[in-house]
Order: structure tokens, then sequence, then C-alpha cells
């Protein structure tokens, strides 16, 4: 049974991970062509990505887990330098207006999106060997809620809010299922409700973001018009869309159509039956990751599983909402961006 969940994993990523790719072609010839006269520029660039990518899911498959356990320390430790290190002009660079990239050339990778693990990994640990903890917030809750809140503190400097809020919610949601005691989770609730609030206070642009959820159409060629664009790529779609390659949107009216927003040219070009296709296949994904987790025998295991199968959770749903315009848009972005 366990090879079989393994295996439905494996073909579920694959075959996801393939549509994406074809996705960004179908996105991105239009931009590419005009910025780079080549039609196929991000194509070339996200299949060599998924060859690599595929390259080291199998590799890191053969490693054992229990290595991470070991040297939890050593690699939060690592991702906390990464993130201060992206931080310093020269070292780091600016895209869409954050600080969070090491930039080679067209490449660009966060040290935020290792950070997501790294604190997972630590986290796992802990809760791992001091399984009655959460019974207890001096002694238990509030350690990893100050390196959690550390982390979020320093990645708020890029600033990127939508890769702090996922952190810091994956890891309150390991915590929970780890026992965390139901009105501590409630005062976090609240707490975070005030924290958000006060920084969309200190921030101006969160506030345009916030009223544009409310009302786009209040401000259409401003902070509204990413999900305007959005919702109007999403509409036409249908039953079964306008077919492949037919998107009127990725026509230089919605921004980032082969990154964030890649959702709503899916929805366009499949219509409804795209949107099934793609939520069945992460579904599928999230059954099977969860599945695995339950079956671990040991807490490390269990609790690392079920961290990174939340925060991928998570982070779907967090994207999706914003496409769909359910919640405002949280600025998060892909791990590379071409």
């Amino acid at each position: 049974m366990k090879k079989k969940v393994e295996l439905t994993l494996f073909i579920s990523v694959i075959l996801i991970s393939l549509f994406g790719v074809i996705m960004i072609y179908s996105s991105s010839y239009v931009w590419a062509s005009y910025k780079y006269n080549d039609p196929f520029k991000y194509l070339k660039n996200q299949s060599l990505f998924f060859i690599i990518g595929v390259f080291l899911m199998i590799l890191v498959s053969k490693i054992d887990y229990k290595k991470y356990y070991k040297y939890s320390n050593k690699i939060l430790a690592i991702c906390i330098l990464l993130l201060i290190l992206v931080l310093i002009p020269g070292i780091g660079s600016v895209r869409n207006g954050s600080r969070s990239w090491f930039g080679i050339g067209s490449f660009g990778i966060q040290p935020s999106e290792f950070a997501k693990l790294g604190l997972i990994i630590f986290t796992s640990k802990y809760l791992s060997n001091n399984p009655n903890s959460m019974k207890n917030f001096k002694k238990g809750v509030l350690p990893i809620l100050l390196i959690t809140l550390s982390i979020f503190g320093i990645i708020m400097f890029q600033p990127d809010f939508g890769t702090g809020t996922i952190i810091v919610v994956s890891i309150i949601g390991l915590l929970f299922v780890a026992g965390l005691n139901i009105k501590i989770f409630l005062k976090f609730a609240f707490i975070g409700v005030i924290g958000i609030v006060a920084l969309i206070i200190m921030a101006p642009y969160r506030l345009k973001r916030i009223l544009s959820f409310l009302d786009p159409w209040s401000d259409p060629l401003g902070s509204g018009f990413q999900i305007i664009q959005s919702l109007y790529s999403i509409g036409p779609g249908g039953l079964f869309g306008l077919g492949f390659g037919n998107s009127i949107q990725k026509h230089f009216y919605l921004p980032e159509p082969q990154t964030d927003f890649i959702f709503s040219i899916i929805s366009e070009e499949f219509g409804f039956l795209g949107i099934i296709i793609i939520s069945t296949l992460f579904i599928i994904i999230f059954y099977s990751s969860l599945k695995i987790s339950m079956k671990c025998n040991d807490l490390f295991g269990k609790y690392l599983s079920f961290g990174i199968t939340f925060g991928l959770i998570f982070q779907s749903i967090l994207n999706l909402s914003v496409v769909v315009g359910l919640i405002p848009v949280t600025g998060e972005v892909l791990l590379c961006n071409w």
C-alpha cells in the first residue's frame, strides 16, 4: 500500500508539473516574443528547471530523512544567514519591489523558500523531542514562536508579506496537530489579526490592496487593475474554455500571466474543466502526502511530512484565492522567476 501511495504521488506531481510547463508556454509566448524576440524563452527555461527538479526530487528521495533531524540546527542557521544576506544591496536583488532574490543573470531564487523547509525541519525535531511541550506555553510554545516571528520579521524587511504569512501559518498548523491548546490557538489568531492590521497601517500600499479587494473598480487602472484583469480572464472560460493558446488576457492585459496569475490563463483557455483537472491533481497530492504522514512510524517523520504538506496546501489555497478574488493580493511569488 505504501508503494502504491508513493507512486500515485509521484505520477501526480509529474503530471501537474508537465501541465504547468505547457501552460508556461501558452501564457508567456506573447510577452517573450515582445521582450526577448523568442516565443519559447520561458518554455525553454522552465523545461530545464523541470528536468533539474525531477532529478533533484529523485536524488533527495534517496536521502534518509533522519539526516535532516541530525542537521536541523545547521540547516535553520544557514537559512537565516541567507535571509540576512539577501537584504544587503549588491548581494540581494530587487524584483517586483521586494529585495528577496539572489540573482544570477535572468535566473533568481528566493532564500525565504528554503527558510520554509528549514523551519519546518527544526520545528519537527523540537516537537518530536518534546511530545508534551504544547501544554506549556512558556517552555513549549514560546521558543518556537519567537524563532518563527524572528524569521517573519527578517522577511518583512524585504518586504514579502505573503511568504512570511505562509511560514507563520505553516508552523502554527504544525503546532496545532502537535496538541496546541485551543485557547492558545485562538489567542494566536487574535494577535495575528492585530498584527496584520498594524502592518496594513504601517504600509499604505497594503491598505490600497485591501481597498482594491473590497472594490477593485474604484481604482481600475491602479491597485484594482490586476484582480480585474484576472476576473476578466476567468469569466469567459465557461465549461471548456477558449482553447489552448487562445487566451486574450495574456496579450499585455493581465500582469504576470506566466507566474502568480497563471491559473487565470488556465481558466480562460480550459474553462471549468481545467479547474477540475488542476484541483483534482492537487487533492491527490495532498491526500497521498497526508496518508504517508499518517503511516510514518516516528514522530519526527510524521511532523516533517505533515508540515511540508500543510505548507503546500496553504500556499496553494492562498494563491488560488488571490487569483479568483477571495482575498487581497499578497505579493506571494514563485520559487524561481526567469
